[in-house]
């Protein structure tokens, strides 16, 4: 789904405080191939309980859902999302980790805070964070 169309759907069910949500995430990070990636979007204060999502960008495609990671350091992952990626939480930082990081890992991840609870995560958007981009060095020549 792309994000025009997201952030239409989220102006249909979301109101009132949840607009100001504050986001943050750094601009970018470096890793290489196989290492592990732990990427951070951090809630405001004031919202430091909610549950946020991950989504992932590469340029061309439609954001991919990644998984929610709630407050307690609960998640629960896309459909084939694989196993490398995990999620956790410590008090308002909400992490994405990738494990031995491969090639078609890089691209742009974004946080985004969910509301109306009840929906399915594709319909429940308002503000989502400014994005970490994961550029990954080009892979050695085999020997």
């Amino acid at each position: 789904m792309a994000w025009p169309l997201v952030c239409l759907l989220l102006l249909t069910c979301c109101s009132g405080s949840f607009s100001q949500v504050v986001l943050t995430q750094s601009p970018s990070m470096s890793a290489s191939l196989g290492a592990t990636a732990r990427l951070t979007c951090t809630l405001d204060s004031q919202h430091s309980g909610y549950r946020i999502e991950w989504f992932q960008q590469i340029p061309g495609k439609a954001p991919r859902y990644l998984m929610y990671v709630k407050g307690d350091g609960s998640a629960g992952k896309g459909e084939g999302v694989p196993d490398r990626f995990s999620g956790s939480a410590s008090g308002a930082d909400r992490y994405l980790s990738i494990n031995n990081l491969q090639p078609e890992d890089e691209g742009d991840y974004y946080c985004g805070a969910a509301c109306c609870s009840n929906f399915e995560h594709s319909q429940c958007y308002i503000q989502r964070g400014s994005g970490t981009k994961t550029p990954l060095p080009a892979q050695p020549p085999p020997p």
